[in-house]
């Protein structure tokens, strides 16, 4: 065993002389203790929500969304889109029409986002298993249906089981206005048959209807508005938009369901790292401690220094022995946190012991949702060990360089 490091653990769990050294000692763990452990339960908590979201979000966007860069509307017929369709990454094709239209319901009215979906969005749309009320049907042999977000079912006040149906309107294609606003307007009934809750923003902005009611609706029989697609398990996505934007050419935006939703998750990220560097400064702070507890042990040693330097003891060695002692301390700070930020960690996990709302029918979730990352523990358990080297590593080279000249002279 190296010898400053061995003098330094007798240091550590040794009494002093003075008890006062001791009780700095235990609050400088304490205060390492209580900051990691604040690092490890807030950066989890930033990515249970974010990995919340994700999933709340995959449940309505697709792994691949193509959609035009200029204009709304466009063709997706042809070798091009037969092509992309046999493309060895894809799993299933999904043709969307999407615009605005006015929503009538008895006496209520709200604009809304028809979301025209061809069959195959069936297949690998999350929505159906986000439904609060009815069931995630479009189309029967006499009716069309709709599946309404619940932001939008709760302004129209929409009964599932009622059996009223909903009126759809949207303007007329190269039509004036006219005195008569009827004469403006296509016109159509569908029937609610569901409700979804996925997050409010999609909640109170979508309706999803069969792709031929939108198309009839908007008037644009051969033209889609974006196409989404399902990977193949195993698939690269990364690759998979490099080869799909490589057939369609640049006039076509190819996105992941990040890119969807890019300054959603920057955002995120962002306010994850800054409560990271938040609780850091604490951190660091907190770590003064060591400052006081090495600079007064240092001091108390006075004698063991003059004795170790009689037995051959250099400058460097004795420097190491209190710089071993800091960095002790934070690690024992560092460790001690860690396991009881991953304990509670897991506790909530398990248990859920704190609740967002005493209501259960209020949130997706009852409890905070906590996801531990590994790459996150070890940037902090990283972090509180520099912290702490560089907390020892001032008192140390400042007090022994003065202790040594004072000697010398």
């Amino acid at each position: 065993m190296n010898f400053s490091f061995y003098i330094a653990r007798r240091y550590l769990f040794s009494r002093k002389k003075t008890n006062l050294i001791n009780l700095i000692s235990a609050i400088s763990v304490g205060g390492l203790v209580v900051g990691t452990m604040g690092l490890i339960i807030g950066l989890s908590g930033f990515n249970g929500f974010d990995s919340l979201i994700k999933s709340l979000f995959s449940s309505f966007d697709p792994e691949i969304s193509i959609t035009v860069k200029e204009g709304k509307m466009f063709s997706a017929t042809g070798p091009t889109f037969d092509e992309l369709r046999r493309m060895p990454a894809v799993a299933n094709y999904a043709e969307i029409m999407e615009d605005n239209a006015l929503l009538r319901y008895k006496d209520r009215q709200i604009f809304a986002t028809i979301k025209g979906v061809s069959e195959a969005y069936l297949q690998f749309s999350g929505i159906d298993s986000m439904l609060t009320e009815g069931e995630f049907k479009l189309k029967d042999a006499s009716n069309n249906y709709a599946v309404l977000g619940e932001g939008i079912a709760y302004n129209l006040a929409v009964g599932i089981h009622q059996m009223e149906p909903i009126s759809v309107y949207a303007p007329r294609k190269g039509r004036e206005s006219s005195l008569l606003p009827t004469g403006s307007f296509n016109q159509r009934l569908i029937y609610p048959s569901g409700i979804f809750s996925i997050q409010q923003e999609i909640d109170t902005k979508y309706i999803v209807v069969p792709i031929g009611f939108a198309r009839e609706i908007f008037e644009q029989p051969d033209k889609v508005s974006a196409i989404e697609l399902k990977l193949k398990e195993g698939s690269s996505p990364k690759a998979a938009i490099a080869a799909i934007s490589a057939l369609l050419g640049k006039n076509f935006e190819v996105r992941d369901r990040y890119q969807q939703h890019d300054y959603l998750y920057k955002t995120m990220l962002s306010e994850k790292y800054a409560t990271y560097l938040i609780l850091v400064l604490i951190l660091v702070i907190a770590s003064f401690n060591i400052v006081g507890s090495l600079t007064m042990l240092i001091l108390d040693k006075k004698e063991d220094i003059a004795i170790l330097q009689s037995m051959g003891a250099d400058k460097h060695t004795i420097r190491n022995i209190f710089l071993f002692e800091g960095w002790l301390i934070s690690m024992l700070g560092a460790v001690l946190g860690t396991v009881a930020g991953l304990a509670i960690c897991q506790a909530q996990i398990s248990f859920g012991l704190v609740k967002l709302s005493e209501k259960a029918s209020s949130f997706i979730i009852d409890a905070y949702p906590m996801k531990i990352v590994a790459s996150d523990v070890l940037l902090i358990v990283v972090s509180v060990s520099l912290i702490g080297f560089l907390a020892a590593w001032y008192p140390v080279r400042f007090i022994s360089d003065k202790l040594f000249s004072d000697e010398n002279h």
